[in-house]
C-alpha cells in the first residue's frame, strides 16, 4: 500500500475528502519527522514507536577496491519498534 492508497482508505474510514485524509497523513508525518529531529520519540500504544537513534561511525570497504578503507561517519537514523497490540494481530 502506498501512501495515495493509504489516503484512499482513511478518507472512506473517515467519511472525509480524499484530500482531507491527504493533509491528516502529511500532518503525522511532519509531527512525526519534527519530534525525531528534536530527539524526541513518538508512541502510539499498541500500535509502536518511532524514535532516533544515533549509529556509531565505524571503518567500512570499499566494495570498488577492497583493499581501501573508509570511515563512514556516525549518523543518527530513523527506528520503529512494534507494539504489543500490533505484533500479537500479526500472530493471529
Amino acid at each position: 500500500m502506498n501512501k495515495a492508497e493509504l489516503s484512499q482508505v482513511l478518507a472512506e474510514k473517515l467519511n472525509v475528502s480524499k484530500r482531507e485524509a491527504e493533509e491528516m497523513l502529511n500532518t503525522f508525518t511532519d509531527v512525526v519527522t519534527a519530534e525525531l529531529k528534536k530527539g524526541g520519540e513518538v508512541v502510539l500504544t499498541g500500535f509502536g514507536a518511532f524514535s532516533a537513534k544515533k549509529r556509531a561511525g565505524r571503518v567500512g570497504v570499499n566494495p570498488q577496491n577492497p583493499s581501501q578503507k573508509i570511515q563512514i561517519p556516525a549518523v543518527t537514523v530513523p527506528k520503529f519498534k512494534a507494539g504489543k497490540a500490533l505484533k500479537d494481530a500479526l500472530k493471529a
